[in-house]
């Protein structure tokens, strides 16, 4: 990315986490886009180029599209769930505490907020688009093709069973909980 693109990324970045931070000190309802603009130190103008609506400061996913880029670098003869297994082990291991403490608070808001909640499906939808196309690029089929997205579609269930099971249980190991879906999977869900 060029300069311009990088100080973006950082006030995006920026806006969104102090939103986060507000949200989980006094209640997403009580904060208000003045007070994440303020603690940005960004103008209510600016805050709105960003996110067009508070809502949107939560449903804007930046982890998504890293796990996917992580996941390109895996060797081509894993297989799809074996490239999706040491994707999530690789940036367990090396990605910083603070941006899963983040995804975590911004998880929980989903789940728990009502007008967040219903439009967790748009994000699934958008999330089964997202890994289509990495599955598409992977395996060299169409990301309309039935089984790609039936595929994805799977994925994505996993990931929304596994978020709902940690936001019952915060306890949750969220990694350790993926890989054993995910283990499940490969072995072709045999129950």
């Amino acid at each position: 990315m060029g300069l311009r693109e990088r100080k973006k990324a950082r006030t995006r970045e920026s806006i969104q986490r102090h939103a986060l931070r507000l949200f989980e000190a006094q209640g997403y309802a009580a904060t208000t886009v003045e007070q994440i603009a303020a603690a940005a130190e960004v103008s209510p103008s600016t805050f709105f180029r960003y996110f067009p609506t508070k809502e949107e400061t939560v449903l804007y996913d930046p982890v998504d599209p890293l796990l996917i880029e992580a996941a390109r670098k895996q060797p081509a003869e894993l297989s799809l769930i074996g490239v999706i297994r040491a994707t999530l082990k690789d940036v367990r291991e090396n990605w910083p505490a603070e941006v899963w403490a983040e995804e975590r608070v911004r998880q929980r808001l989903v789940f728990t907020e009502p007008a967040l909640r219903a439009r967790l499906s748009e994000g699934h939808i958008e999330g089964i688009d997202m890994i289509a196309g990495f599955v598409a690029e992977r395996t060299g089929r169409a990301p309309d093709d039935s089984e790609v997205r039936a595929w994805a579609g799977a994925l994505t269930g996993v990931l929304l069973a596994v978020g709902i099971a940690r936001f019952n249980d915060p306890n949750l190991d969220w990694f350790d909980e993926l890989d054993r879906a995910f283990a499940f999977i490969e072995g072709g869900l045999q129950l």
